[in-house]
């Protein structure tokens, strides 16, 4: 395997030395001589007295941050929230200019961001954000920069964030007419992402919990925005529901308080500086976690990210992937390696997860258990997503922390196939299983139906499964069985509806978990106290020694080849070349598609 990549590492290497060496060496020019100034430039800048911090929201965000060698380093949510929270003590930082997301936003990002945000302005620093409309259906996109001292909006621009709206696809009459017969089991009505299978449009309880959930996320949102911008909450649901606007007419209705281009709202924001410098927030947090690390013997809070599907098994360390998930080995590794370590005081997982593998989940929540009688406190922060088997592992935690619109629950069960011979048939396709052993050997066969006995014997597995997770539910959040049947069935719950119904402790995002963490760890307020990443992450060059088993040399190279590749001239070029290897992302448990 080593010598293929080493083969395909060589082919690469010729085609950049014959073909594109010429662009190469134009570009190196170009990059060292930028490259140079820019260093220069943003050293100085890093060092003025007065630093506006430059957000920019246009750009897609993961929850946590993902690290590949050929993907560039893309900020991540939490980034930005601590990179502000770190900011609220340098004196040196004035304000945050933003360019605002256009197009609607996962709303516990937005809401997230906007708890940052308003954080940092208690500090008595500004926030001035620009947005080159509202363009969306979505509301979200709004959401996240409502609480700003300042919103500007281009005068050519529009406002029409109008609510929230999602779709769902059904493949139900796709498959019918290919004589493909899905063949599914689930735990209870409400677990409906196999209803994209089986089911042509909604059922009763499939759309019940879709308007439920939307709705909440809805008044979670016209809620915050009313309380940011001044307004009676009715008066901003009528607004909001009657446009759209232009941007002139959203400034006189108070959804906007400024016309202007891009680069009058920056000159504005840099005048509240008094003509500082202005930095980009990813530059300034690399400059700053150079001067955070905390020196000596002071109690550790571990943080232990989680974001992706959950699946079993180590975690993927390709340096040229930008994939995410939870695999059950690695990460209930990482919570026990927190458990053990003498100077951990408590542990924060941060899940945005829409479930996974069933088995992977319990592995996972075991590894919680353990680590609660190993005297450590365990502290949830949920991020967009922590549904299903990732609500599985998070219900064994001391104390749950979820957004008001974090998306949590789901706490059911399916299972299933899709049976191919008829499809088969229609092209002459012919696929005969073969087995030695009893009835159940060939049940997951795709050429075949579950016989009777086959699906008596699925269904029971899948019953077992949704008996183990209600019951961890209730001993976990200290719930009557009776309760917790009654709000599971696979229904979706916001954090809003998930606090109600007692899910979830507490809304507010990771900032209150960690302080929690402190708390449950009998730390004072005031005590020194070190927030630690488990496992401490990896650089692409560590990636590409574990990977490859290639010498640091090697791979450092690779990674200043990285820097060449990541850089604009370079990405306009390959543009063309990596579209035509985009693949369609896989399908998971349903999650909610948000309309833009």
């Amino acid at each position: 395997m080593k010598q293929f990549f080493l083969t395909m590492a060589g082919v690469f290497a010729a085609f950049f030395l014959l073909i594109l060496i010429p662009i190469v060496m134009l570009i190196a020019v170009g990059l060292f001589a930028s490259g140079s100034q820019k260093a220069v430039v943003t050293a100085a800048k890093s060092k003025a007295d007065h630093i506006v911090l430059r957000v920019d929201l246009r750009i897609p965000m993961l929850d946590q941050s993902r690290r590949s060698l050929l993907g560039g380093n893309r900020p991540s949510l939490l980034q930005l929230v601590e990179t502000l929270q770190r900011a609220e003590t340098d004196k040196r930082v004035k304000g945050v200019f933003i360019r605002a997301n256009s197009f609607g936003m996962p709303p516990a990002q937005a809401e997230e961001l906007r708890d940052a945000l308003k954080s940092f302005q208690q500090t008595g620093r500004f926030v001035i954000a620009h947005a080159q409309g509202f363009e969306g259906t979505s509301v979200t996109s709004y959401l996240s920069v409502s609480a700003a001292d300042e919103i500007w909006m281009q005068k050519s621009s529009g406002f029409s964030a109008s609510g929230i709206g999602s779709q769902v696809e059904f493949y139900g009459g796709v498959l019918e007419k290919i004589k493909a017969k899905p063949e599914f089991e689930q735990f209870y009505e409400y677990k409906s992402a196999a209803n994209a299978y089986t089911k042509k449009t909604f059922t009763p309880a499939h759309r019940e919990s879709v308007m439920s959930y939307i709705g909440s996320i809805y008044d979670s949102a016209l809620g915050e925005i009313s309380e940011d911008r001044g307004l009676n909450k009715a008066v901003l649901k009528n607004l909001i529901e009657s446009g759209p606007y232009s941007a002139e007419i959203a400034v006189k209705k108070g959804l906007a308080d400024h016309l202007g281009q891009v680069i009058e709202a920056r000159e504005a924001a840099l005048a509240k500086a008094d003509q500082g410098a202005m930095v980009e927030i990813m530059d300034y947090a690399q400059q700053k976690a150079k001067l955070k690390s905390l020196s000596g013997k002071h109690p550790v809070i571990a943080l232990i990210e989680g974001q992706g599907e959950i699946v079993t098994g180590e975690s993927d360390d390709n340096p040229f992937s930008n994939s995410v998930s939870i695999a059950s080995d690695t990460m209930s590794q990482t919570i026990m390696a927190a458990a053990n370590a003498k100077n951990v005081k408590a542990i924060v997982l941060r899940i945005d997860s829409p479930g996974g593998s069933a088995i992977a989940s319990d592995q996972i929540w075991y590894a919680v258990e353990r680590a609660k009688k190993a005297g450590k406190p365990v502290i949830v922060s949920m991020g967009q997503l922590a549904a299903s088997g990732g609500y599985y592992y998070a219900a064994g935690a001391d104390y749950i922390f979820a957004q008001p619109t974090t998306l949590t629950g789901s706490i059911g069960v399916l299972g299933g196939k899709i049976v191919l011979d008829d499809t088969f048939d229609l092209v002459g396709y012919n696929v005969e299983p073969v087995a030695v052993g009893g009835e159940f050997t060939l049940a997951y066969s795709s050429v075949q139906s579950f016989t009777p006995a086959q699906r008596k014997n699925f269904h029971d597995a899948m019953a077992r499964t949704y008996e183990d997770f209600t019951s961890i539910v209730a001993t976990g959040r200290k719930l009557p069985l009776e309760t917790v049947l009654e709000i599971a069935k696979g229904r979706v719950w916001t954090g809003a509806q998930a606090k109600e119904n007692g899910l979830v402790d507490e809304l507010g995002g990771l900032r209150d978990a960690i302080a929690k963490a402190r708390e449950l760890a009998g730390l004072a307020e005031d005590a020194k106290v070190k927030i630690q990443r488990y496992p401490t992450p990896k650089s692409p060059i560590q990636q590409l020694k574990r990977y490859f088993g290639i010498s640091t040399d090697t791979a450092e190279a690779v990674a200043r080849l990285n820097i060449l590749v990541d850089s604009p001239p370079m990405k306009a070029l390959l543009k063309s070349a990596a579209m035509v290897q985009e693949k369609p992302a896989t399908l998971k448990a349903e999650v909610p598609v948000f309309e833009h």
